[in-house]
């Protein structure tokens, strides 16, 4: 989701900026916590599924609770024995088998097809490592899963890019087929001799460290880390990369784990939102009910980071109520079956087993009831005005979490929009390439949606004033753009191809005007001069300056090669290539869906003689700051007849079939004939 916020500037760095210092690091482990969750989120239903059956039909369970006091079975179960698999271990009834091979492979499979690009080939090899993993140790292997499949699906993504294109018609199937059982026996025989052992002695190493924690009470005091790094948004970190395989270990040799629950009670946050329902003041006492009820029964606790970041002395209550839940359970000897994801009130009972749902229960009351009491005390203590305040700190939130938050408006309502948007502008340092770029695919976008009357155009930041409504950028040009137009909103992307924020300034777009979505046609000057005719973009792209076997090995080089090219089609003078480097540095030309348009600075253009491009396909992807790039395009703009191809560019790169067909290319005619067939929206 997109940043999207008012004119307020935040005082955290911006994520993706790379930045330095503690700002730095935790945008490096927001974004390894956001990789581990994305494995484990989209197989929580399997975790419930678990939790539940355990719950149900383990011989301590609620069936043999309820059931043989109410019904007086007397121990004649049947059924119930052979699912909760009594006496038969970890191989007995459904149980055991879930925890140990279900669960780890549906995580390592997940990894596998992530780091793969989605590709169900990843997700395969990602599974068969996983499974070496899984036989290699007694305990259930999900931090075993979290690294073999991840590593599985990668590693076979390069190894099939090593013979991509080369296998003769016909054998495509023997080669894809052999390759990966092949190199998944590998893995899996890795995954067995190293990775299980390795996770066995790690897991057996941090439950001794949990159980001194416990044995001197000290467990509680894990709150002090845990609930600032929350608000940081470092929660998925601590959560899915610690907390859930640590506890899913632990559940399955003693049946619960109170880690489940040190990050997921949702009493802290209910104690705060309703410490401000009653001592609150402004548009946070009157938000404060509403949200109460998304956080405590909805689950979402992000909700009530806004109300945190904007008086940080509350963090003293969280950690507060959060040390006391802890402690609760530990008294209590008190934990649950499976995560309670999200963090909802249902799913935290849900994964009660029934020896311990009197110990939850109470741990929740009472974490909510001394975070109540603490941050009571603070807000009436507190003399200063915080009506004002909300919306800065959720634009805060926002900018730490990297996107807008789904939960705002509940906070704010529409006041990340106070009328109608009917000027868009991206921009980018320059305004001639990555702007351009992204301006094309987002106005075909708003067109389709039926937005006709909303303008798109792209420019350099330093041409903008405050007269736009919405302003996109990269998100490390946020705040130069934010200070050029302090009262428009913005959204920061970090994809200029098939970034998800477009749908969602799509969404804003309709609810700004109350519009139903549909196949609108854009006003016929801004069709017309997206359409560009063919002899411009064959002065603008000549095929002299395609090259579809680069040599570059690097990003560097690769800047070089397509600097070059402009530099011997007469569009450059030599010292313009500097200025690409130079471009580079400041902020990534890596656009996503394999493309770079590498480009100079805004003070460079008194070395561009004309306009022109050049197009270079690279047989092996180039690391490009992190993203991979196997076509680069060098742009030398001296005005705005570029732009029109740029957007041809733009529409072809957002295809995965045009896409296909340049990597296919075998001429440079054929790849101007693929830019020239599709037409800007």
């Amino acid at each position: 989701m997109a940043t999207t916020h008012a004119a307020s500037p935040p005082t955290a760095a911006d994520p993706g900026s790379g930045g330095s210092g503690s700002a730095g690091l935790r945008v490096r482990v927001q974004r390894f916590g956001t990789f581990l969750s994305n494995m484990v989120l989209p197989n929580i239903g399997a975790f419930i599924a678990w939790g539940l059956i355990t719950a149900l039909f383990i011989e301590t369970g609620w069936i043999t609770l309820i059931g043989g006091d109410v019904f007086g079975y007397e121990g004649g179960y049947g059924f119930v024995e052979e699912l909760g698999g009594w006496g038969k271990g970890a191989g007995g009834g459904i149980v055991g088998p879930m925890i140990t091979y279900l669960l780890p492979l549906l995580i390592g499979y997940t990894g596998g097809r992530m780091t793969y690009d989605d590709n169900i080939r990843g997700g395969v090899v990602g599974a068969i490592a996983t499974m070496g993993a899984i036989t290699g140790a007694d305990v259930p292997m999900f931090l075993g899963a979290m690294v073999m499949g991840p590593l599985g699906g990668w590693s076979m993504k390069r190894l099939d890019a090593l013979w991509a294109h080369k296998i003769r018609p016909g054998f495509e199937m023997l080669v894809n087929n052999f390759s990966a059982g092949i190199w998944g026996g590998i893995l899996a025989i890795l995954g067995f001799v190293v990775a299980g052992p390795f996770v066995e002695r790690f897991s057996d190493l941090a439950s001794n460290v949990i159980d001194k924690l416990v044995e001197n009470n000290l467990l509680p005091l894990t709150s002090i880390f845990i609930e600032p790094a929350k608000v940081l948004f470092l929660n998925n970190a601590v959560n899915q990369g610690i907390l859930t395989p640590l506890g899913t270990s632990e559940a399955a040799k003693t049946g619960e784990s109170v880690l489940f629950l040190l990050e997921a009670n949702p009493g802290p946050g209910l104690g705060l939102l309703m410490a401000f329902t009653f001592f609150g003041k402004g548009a946070a006492k009157a938000s404060a009910p509403g949200a109460a009820l998304i956080q405590f029964v909805g689950g979402i606790h992000e909700i009530y980071f806004p109300f945190v970041l904007m008086k940080p002395v509350l963090l003293l209550a969280m950690i507060a109520g959060g040390a006391t839940g802890i402690g609760v359970n530990v008294v209590f000897d008190s934990g649950l079956r499976s995560p309670a994801s999200p963090g909802s009130i249902i799913a935290v009972w849900t994964a009660s087993p029934a020896g311990s749902f009197v110990g939850v229960t109470l741990s929740v009351i009472a974490a909510a009831a001394v975070t109540f009491v603490v941050a009571s005390f603070l807000l009436k203590i507190d003399k200063s005005e915080d009506s004002g305040d909300l919306a800065g700190a959720t634009a805060s939130m926002e900018t730490m979490k990297g996107k807008k938050s789904s939960v705002t408006s509940a906070l704010l309502g529409s006041a990340t929009s106070s009328g109608p948007i009917r000027s868009i502008v991206f921009a980018c340092d320059a305004g001639m390439g990555s702007s351009a770029m992204g301006a094309s695919v987002l106005r075909r976008k708003i067109q389709e949606a039926g937005h006709g009357d909303v303008t798109v155009v792209n420019k350099a930041i330093s041409n903008l004033g405050d007269d736009q409504d919405l302003v996109v950028t990269h998100q490390d040009l946020t705040q130069r753009a934010r200070a050029k137009s302090p009262s428009a909103i913005h959204v920061s992307v970090d994809n200029f191809m098939n970034s998800p924020q477009y749908d969602e300034i799509v969404a804003l777009l309709d609810r700004a005007e109350g519009a139903e979505t549909g196949g609108g046609v854009a006003p016929a000057g801004l069709a017309k001069a997206a359409e560009p005719d063919d002899e411009a973009a064959g002065d603008v792209l000549a095929a002299e300056s395609i090259v579809l076997d680069g040599r570059a090995t690097s990003r560097d080089d690769a800047i070089s090669e397509a600097g070059q090219l402009l530099v011997a089609c007469g569009a450059a003078e030599p010292a313009y290539v500097d200025a690409m480097h130079e471009r580079e540095r400041s902020v990534s030309t890596a656009m996503g869906n394999l493309l770079a348009i590498p480009h100079g600075t805004n003070e460079a253009k008194s070395a561009v003689r004309r306009t022109g491009l050049s197009f270079v396909r690279y047989a092996e992807p180039l690391d490009w700051n992190g993203k991979e790039v196997r076509f680069v395009v060098g742009i030398a703009g001296a005005g705005k007849d570029h732009l029109a191809l740029l957007g041809r560019i733009a529409k072809v790169f957002s295809d995965r079939d045009q896409v296909a067909r340049l990597e296919a290319a075998t001429s440079p005619d054929e790849v101007r004939a693929i830019l020239g067939q599709v037409q800007p929206a």
